[in-house]
């Protein structure tokens, strides 16, 4: 049960979007920019980031929705996204990758600079200035995204069809499209 009345009864961040859509659009909008507008990441590479960072703070609605929009840009699909949730160390993923998602639990574990070594083990693997500040802003974002949805102690989709329409919307219109609505 949540921890504040919400005018609707949609789960997780979407629900505290739509229940007051002064806040929620802006975190709507830097989602979208974060996520899904042009950057040296692919969109699945970002969602996949995101969907890391929330398994590593254990809010199960924002690793299953980023998970699932991860898959869905992904060649790996939903197995990819499994084993990196279980173990980028293990996970078939590119080098510089598995470097990002090092780079973002750094972030997430503590808000200090993120170490000469995983920096320096980024760029081994080909990270550019680009990819390394669009990481350190995913993870720092999306650890507030996560405190977000934990400490309101939203709820959790009724089931696991709530995830594929996300997955549709968010694909096709990004973060801002009907989250503020509702839709």
């Amino acid at each position: 049960m949540p921890h504040i009345a919400l005018n609707n009864d949609l789960p997780g961040i979407t629900g505290l979007m739509v229940h007051r859509p002064d806040t929620g659009g802006p975190l709507g909008d830097l989602a979208n920019a974060l996520l899904r507008a042009p950057s040296s990441l692919e969109p699945g590479e970002r969602e996949l980031i995101a969907a890391y960072v929330s398994r590593l703070n254990d809010t199960e609605f924002c690793a299953s929705s980023h998970g699932a929009f991860a898959a869905s840009q992904l060649a790996g699909g939903r197995e990819l996204v499994r084993d990196v949730l279980v173990d980028p160390g293990t996970a078939p993923i590119s080098g510089r990758l598995r470097a990002l998602l090092g780079v973002a639990a750094e972030v997430q574990s503590s808000a200090r600079p993120v170490s000469d070594r995983a920096i320096e083990a980024a760029r081994v693997e080909g990270a550019d200035d680009t990819d390394l500040h669009d990481t350190v802003l995913i993870a720092a974002a999306f650890c507030m995204y996560n405190r977000y949805v934990s400490g309101l102690a939203t709820e959790l989709p009724k089931d696991d069809e709530y995830y594929e329409h996300a997955t549709r919307r968010i694909v096709m219109d990004g973060y801002r499209s009907g989250i503020v609505q509702g839709d």
